[in-house]
């Protein structure tokens, strides 16, 4: 089941249920196919980019990330079973693929986060096999970079594919390469990278599980974020209210 929220069509799972689904695709199937987590900054980029809104409608899963998507969706009275947060579902995912003796890559980060995040990971989950690579910025129009990138992740083989490079950079990335890369699951995980390796703080369990992450990150970076937040989640607010109100926006 989906539950539409500003024209974006959300699968409503448990956090349980979408990381067996991604299992049972990466066993099973293998076909390739990606992920996104959306919060309320991603609804807001959609209403206006044909191109992002496409790389959602591609997508194998959309799962909220964002506790206001949840809030959202109860006030349009379709709620959605929980939040599906992606730093959790990235940690929850390379425990799964340690377990069932599969193969992770990380793409992405800040300078050695992937690293040091899958160093992290291994500590909790020693048999996690995980490929790290941090490329340099702007390597998607680097044509020799984005082959040795190709060659890295074919090598490796991996059976899923975490890309931490912020949105909408790394959902556009996923959609034009997942295809010719060939690996069963792709996601986007932000900064999931950063807060796993701890080179950056997450907010305390209490702020996340009230929606209070984004203003916590605020507080950490308010020179990077403050119009994404203050801007962003007015938007998203207004969007709510007029699909609230029967004036939703139809995307064909």
């Amino acid at each position: 089941m989906r539950v539409k929220i500003a024209g974006m069509e959300i699968d409503s799972y448990s956090f349980d249920d979408a990381v067996q689904t991604i299992l049972k695709h990466v066993v099973t199937d293998k076909k390739p196919q990606y992920v996104v987590t959306p919060n309320a900054q991603h609804v807001v980029l959609l209403q206006n980019d044909l191109v992002f809104r496409q790389v959602y409608k591609e997508a194998f899963l959309v799962v909220p990330d964002g506790v206001p998507l949840l809030w959202a969706a109860k006030l349009l009275n379709t709620p959605l079973q929980g939040r599906i947060n992606g730093t959790d579902l990235f940690e929850h995912l390379c425990a799964v693929t340690a377990t069932h003796q599969l193969k992770v890559f990380f793409l992405g980060g800040r300078v050695g986060a992937a690293a040091k995040a899958a160093a992290a990971l291994k500590l909790r989950y020693p048999d996690l096999d995980a490929t790290t690579y941090c490329p340099p910025y702007g390597f998607e129009s680097d044509f020799v970079e984005s082959q040795r990138i190709d060659e890295m992740i074919k090598a490796a083989a991996p059976d899923i594919l975490f890309l931490g490079l912020g949105t909408p950079k790394q959902e556009l990335w996923i959609s034009q390469n997942y295809q010719r890369l060939n690996v069963p699951i792709s996601i986007g995980v932000g900064g999931s990278f950063d807060l796993m390796s701890g080179m950056v703080q997450r907010a305390p369990k209490i702020m996340q599980k009230i929606g209070l992450e984004w203003f916590f990150r605020l507080l950490i970076e308010p020179r990077r974020l403050w119009k994404r937040y203050i801007f962003g989640n007015t938007a998203f607010i207004y969007l709510i209210i007029k699909q609230r109100l029967g004036f939703e926006k139809s995307f064909s």
